[in-house]
């Protein structure tokens, strides 16, 4: 009988070191987790920061026309154009494009935002855009900011 006591306290005090073992096993990786989400938190935050980067540097060229057009004593249209051109260029490098919108096109919720009504003699253009107020821009394949349109009723 004392033999098996003996036993039983040697296979307790063993499973008591294996559930230490495993205690500081898990303690070690919860440890590990909590490093490795700061880790990634902190990545995530200087990608934020420094994605703009790229896209600043490539626009300020557009400034630097901007300050040489205004410096001209002459205000040529043709310049602004150029620096417009050149602007909307490097936005579409980034993804970004204009939404195009087709005469007569029909209003639809989904795609567009009505800012106002206007009355229509022609029936065919009831529920269509009428006049484009400002412009729609799509970055990839969403809609970042909605055409405003009038529409006819």
């Amino acid at each position: 009988m004392a033999k098996k006591i003996k036993k039983t306290s040697t296979e307790i005090l063993k499973k008591e070191e294996e559930l230490i073992e495993l205690k500081n096993k898990y303690l070690r990786l919860v440890a590990e987790f909590e490093n490795y989400k700061k880790r990634t938190q902190k990545e995530r935050e200087e990608f934020a920061k420094y994605a703009k980067e790229s896209f600043i540097k490539s626009i300020l060229p557009i400034i630097d026309d901007f300050e040489r057009a205004q410096q001209t004593k002459e205000n040529d249209i043709k310049g602004y154009l150029l620096i417009e051109k050149k602007l909307m260029d490097i936005l579409s490098q980034h993804n970004l494009e204009k939404i195009k919108l087709d005469e007569n096109e029909q209003f639809d919720l989904d795609k567009h935002e009505a800012i106002s009504s206007i009355e229509v003699k022609q029936k065919n253009k009831k529920g269509k855009i009428i006049e484009e107020v400002e412009a729609g821009y799509l970055l990839s394949d969403k809609i970042i900011r909605y055409p405003k349109v009038i529409i006819g009723k």
